[in-house]
């Protein structure tokens, strides 16, 4: 009965502290205004904890300084990655005597503060990982019933980025849980990225509105794993845009489809193109989860694509959204700068043995300035040619593959 009361009493502070907040302000942090970019261990890291007989690849102090390293050594951090975010498995197995969060002694010795510190001196970003609930996915301590503490605790190391994780909680809780987090993050008075995983964890039924309210930005959907299957489903998700989540994305907050599988182990050449090229549709963070340190060059130079980086980074933030799906052809169009101008993808749902052949008029996908386009491919910027609202595309598409096209418009003399 005791510990009932004990939590229906928090759960009653933080009704009123949300409210309060939520007229004060909100997450309003000027972080996020295009989709943040960098690289996190989750998909390709897992939680390893056996650092005596795998030091290479556990979840030590060690892996995010190396990889923090090659972002700076290989480019990506001249191409705009700039984050470099632990997940879980980076906690002690309880708190220390006042009751903070503490890394694993063994596998983080120098500590967080030190760890940011170095990724700092690196002109990168450092973000961390922590759950709403009593525990985190994986078991270890969560943020509930230490919200202001642990804000508190991020800021003191200096951390950057936050991803709120949702295991362990009710998720009746998270209408309040998430933004009392944003107002004890604000209150540090630490720019703090708070990326969200209340609509994913909610099932999505979370309000949209108030989810981009609070947070930078928000996963939505299942974690991604390194298979074409599951790029798959995510990919039907976001052209099903239930309860049309797209409109949410802009500037300061981006759904989130998950982490970046490019140079792994499972995808081919062509479905890492329509991995990456996706992501640039769909405005997404472009959080990679791969070893930096050991990876196909053809996949780092995909990583590094400038012309497909401009479309996710586009200042407009505009969400691409599904305008084609009567093959297994299905067509993306994203709304770009300058004005009238788009990025379309055409992305093959078939895994035959051929290409698949479709040819459609650009007024179809919403190609319709009267005066034409001039049309390149984003993959490479070879000129494609002049397009007008009656000319077709005719388009052979690998077995799950994309090919995808900015259409810039011509202007009247």
């Amino acid at each position: 009965m005791l510990q009932l009361m004990k939590i229906q009493t928090v759960e009653v502070i933080l009704l009123l502290v949300v409210s309060w907040c939520s007229l004060i302000y909100s997450l309003d942090n000027g972080l996020a205004l295009t989709p943040p970019m960098g690289w996190l261990s989750w998909e390709r890291f897992r939680c390893n904890l056996d650092c005596e007989n795998d030091p290479h690849n556990c979840i030590s102090e060690d892996l995010y300084k190396q990889m923090a390293d090659r972002i700076v050594a290989d480019g990506y951090k001249d191409a705009g990655y700039e984050y470099v975010c632990v997940d879980d498995c980076w906690l002690a197995p309880t708190r220390d005597a006042n009751g903070r969060l503490q890394p694993d002694p063994n596998r983080f010795p120098s500590g967080m503060k030190a760890l940011a510190d170095y990724i700092h001196s690196k002109g990168l970003k450092f973000g961390i990982y922590e759950d709403f609930g009593v525990k985190t996915c994986a078991g270890y301590p969560g943020s509930e019933y230490y919200l202001e503490l642990d804000a508190q605790t991020f800021a003191d190391w200096g951390v950057d980025l936050l991803k709120f994780d949702g295991c362990g909680a009710n998720a009746a809780d998270f209408a309040y849980g998430y933004p009392a987090m944003t107002f004890y993050l604000n209150k540090t008075g630490r720019p703090i990225l708070y990326s969200c995983e209340w609509p994913g964890h909610a099932h999505n039924t979370a309000s949209y509105s108030a989810v981009r309210k609070y947070c930078n930005t928000w996963r939505n959907y299942i974690d991604i794993n390194d298979n074409w299957q599951s790029l798959v489903q995510i990919l039907v998700f976001y052209g099903k845009d239930q309860h049309n989540f797209s409109a949410y994305a802009g500037p300061g907050g981006w759904n989130d489809p998950d982490q970046l599988c490019i140079g792994d182990f499972a995808l081919s050449l062509d479905q890492e193109r329509t991995h990456m090229g996706m992501w640039a549709i769909f405005a997404a963070p472009l959080l990679m989860s791969n070893d930096l340190r050991n990876i196909r060059k053809v996949s780092r130079d995909l990583l590094l694509n400038k012309r497909l980086i401009a479309v996710n980074q586009d200042p407009l933030g505009i969400q691409g959204k599904l305008v084609y799906n009567k093959t297994v052809i299905r067509i993306w169009t994203k709304p770009i700068t300058p004005t009238g101008s788009y990025a379309i993808a055409f992305v093959n749902f078939d895994g035959g043995g051929r290409p698949t052949h479709l040819t459609l008029k650009c007024s179809d996908v919403g190609l319709t300035n009267a005066e034409g386009y001039d049309v390149t491919d984003t993959f490479t910027g070879d000129a494609v040619g002049t397009y007008k609202p009656g000319d077709e595309f005719d388009v052979f598409v690998n077995p799950t593959g994309i090919i995808m096209f900015t259409a810039i418009p011509l202007q009247t003399n």
